[in-house]
């Protein structure tokens, strides 16, 4: 049985572009740098999340998903904090390889890379450090990775097959009739 997500409200942001993300590589936890395209949407999603009352950041210690809250955080005036257990999966045998089509039942829980985590793995792992997370002052943005995303819309009761864009703010909410992703 999984861990339920916190049902508190929270902003999410994917990491800015790297060379990696634009030749379809997976990166995984490999520590790989935002490139120019990266740090420019990194700028404009901290001028997007001005003047929502976002009080607390907390993000993946991969030096993409760091200096991606660094530049909200700077814009914002905010301190980041860092929780390992948001970095992105390990791909294991995959990492460094193209995305191929295995995601989709990696997703689905049929397959892991050799040496890597599995979906299941992956969502123990961020929903505790989702949920550590949301016990800090609202409202929150967690920056992290992709794969994190799908897994946490896993935990939402949302479809896990949806690509997460760099960079592009959501609001995560609980309600009545589920999630709502804005």
């Amino acid at each position: 049985m999984f861990q339920p997500l916190a049902p508190v409200p929270f902003w999410y942001l994917r990491h800015g572009e790297t060379d990696w993300n634009a030749q379809g590589l997976s990166q995984g936890s490999i520590d790989t740098p935002l490139n120019t395209t990266g740090i420019a949407q990194a700028r404009h999603a901290a001028q997007q999340l001005r003047h929502r009352n976002i009080e607390t950041i907390v993000a993946s210690p991969l030096s993409r998903a760091r200096v991606t809250a660094e530049i909200v955080a700077e814009t914002l005036g905010l301190p980041v904090q860092f929780d390992p257990d948001l970095k992105e999966v390990n791909w294991g045998v995959q990492e460094g390889q193209p995305t191929g089509n295995w995601f989709g039942d990696w997703t689905d829980g049929g397959f892991a890379p050799e040496g890597g985590e599995t979906f299941a793995q992956l969502r123990h792992r961020v929903t505790s450090g989702v949920n550590r997370a949301l016990t800090c002052p609202a409202e929150v943005l967690i920056v992290a990775h992709g794969a994190v995303f799908r897994v946490l819309r896993a935990a939402m009761g949302l479809d896990a097959h949806m690509r997460t864009r760099n960079a592009v703010p959501m609001r995560c909410a609980p309600g009545a009739d589920g999630w709502t992703i804005d």
